[in-house]
């Protein structure tokens, strides 16, 4: 065995050593660069019931409960404790944006409406710009239905109230016991 190897090959790691070390404080940095740059897809999430403008104006005092339910949906919140109160909550959570709950109260007696109070509501145009920044919408179709379209969607509808009402009608047929008798 040469001995006279040993402190070259000695230096010859410790320098190995020290390039690799630098090598990776600069790869370091260099990915740290990159990560600021790229980072992963997080979810806009919109948690509770979801009452726009539009929906709050409404309701209109006298209407029932199953009205009420029928326009703004199921409450999330209503109180075995106040039975003539249920609470609409809801809030959007998206990336850089501080949340902002939204609150609406509906107000009963003898279970007929009577009013509202909360937070200011976004219509329903804001909301959906709101939901989703980074792609770039176009116009925002009208939803109106022309007097043609309605009427061929009337047709339709009793043509299929038609269709099964004659499959009612219809004999059933008789099938033989799973069971022997």
């Amino acid at each position: 065995m040469n001995t006279a190897h040993l402190p070259r090959s000695a230096a010859v790691a410790a320098l190995a050593l020290g390039l690799l070390v630098a090598g990776c404080s600069s790869l370091d940095r260099a990915s740290n660069r990159v990560a600021s740059i790229v980072t992963p897809y997080q979810v806009e999430v919109v948690q509770g019931n979801f009452v726009s403008q539009e929906q709050a104006a409404g309701l209109q005092p006298g209407m029932t409960r199953e009205q009420v339910r029928m326009i703004l949906g199921t409450p999330l919140v209503s109180s075995l404790f106040h039975a003539d109160r249920w609470d609409y909550v809801f809030t959007i959570r998206r990336k850089g944006v501080a949340q902002e709950p939204k609150h609406l109260a509906v107000f009963f007696k003898d279970g007929v409406f009577v009013r509202s109070e909360g937070d200011s509501l976004p219509s329903e145009e804001e909301f959906v710009k709101n939901i989703d920044t980074q792609r770039k919408l176009g116009k925002i179709p009208q939803l109106e239905a022309s007097p043609e379209q309605l009427a061929k969607a009337e047709k339709n509808i009793q043509n299929h109230a038609l269709q099964s009402r004659e499959e009612i009608a219809a004999p059933t047929r008789v099938y033989p016991p799973l069971e022997r008798p």
